[in-house]
């Protein structure tokens, strides 16, 4: 099945619009081939800034009606008491809130950007979607991650090239308490790194114990890729330092495996 036959089928659609690049191709196919869709971002502490103006700027350039729902995640404690299948939950919790509000303005199907590459069986996201009956469509016509950007491109959207970003809470161990504090430092640090050219890396937040409540007790983990260790190795004292003195972090720490998360 291609796209476009899908939109025959869902004539109107709501869609669940992160900003990222499958989201951001979806919102523009339905757009092209729906006869009505409306876009939702559901507004939160887990998202960065930069997010959320790339939501604002891309729904901009396509003329889609967008819904900005604000919601305090950090108020449901089985998230933030952060389990091994926290993204279940959360993506219960802000799903069940778009899919109210999508109702309410007159769209019974809702849609998310899961691609052809995501497997199922490894995000415990996916089942929250799965009870909840939204719909993949990139995933029912079988485009992966690098189709999805090839047609982006092709389609003139900024964010073909766009690094594959999760969410601010995948940088905090399972088991350890997510707090605005832990994330509001992780974005920050994020935020310095990329603005010296770093591009899909993360800043894992370690946690130890201190005696004392004032003492630095956070590590940060680099993870990046090995192309960027050149621009890593040519700024690692100011990094170090800006970390530390800057951000709060008590340590810097490298890790040379990137892993993928939802």
């Amino acid at each position: 099945m291609e796209l476009k036959d899908f939109f025959k089928e869902h004539r109107q659609v709501a869609v669940a619009f992160s900003g990222g690049v499958d989201s951001a191709y979806l919102l523009y196919a339905a757009n092209k081939y729906a006869e009505s869709v409306r876009a939702y971002y559901v507004k939160t502490d887990f998202q960065p800034a930069f997010e959320y103006n790339d939501v604002l700027t891309l729904a901009g350039q396509l003329g889609i009606s967008l819904c900005i729902m604000p919601f305090d995640i950090l108020t449901n404690t089985t998230v933030t008491e952060n389990p091994e299948n926290r993204c279940y939950y959360c993506k219960q919790q802000i799903f069940s809130t778009i899919q109210a509000q999508a109702r309410e303005d007159g769209y019974s199907v809702l849609l998310d950007g899961t691609n052809a590459d995501d497997d199922v069986n490894d995000r415990p996201g996916m089942k929250a979607l799965q009870e909840l009956k939204v719909l993949s469509p990139l995933r029912e016509c079988g485009l992966t991650k690098q189709m999805i950007r090839n047609l982006s491109k092709e389609a003139g959207l900024f964010t073909w090239n766009k690094p594959s970003y999760a969410c601010l809470a995948t940088r905090i161990a399972h088991g350890n308490k997510i707090t605005a504090e832990k994330l509001k430092m992780t974005e920050k640090s994020e935020d310095y790194l990329r603005s010296i050219g770093f591009s899909n890396f993360r800043i894992r937040l370690m946690e130890k114990n201190t005696v004392q409540s004032s003492e630095k007790k956070y590590t940060a983990r680099i993870e990046l890729t090995r192309e960027q260790l050149p621009l890593l190795l040519d700024n690692q004292d100011e990094i170090v330092t800006r970390l530390k003195n800057e951000f709060g972090y008590c340590n810097v720490l490298l890790n040379l495996e990137m892993r993928h998360e939802q």
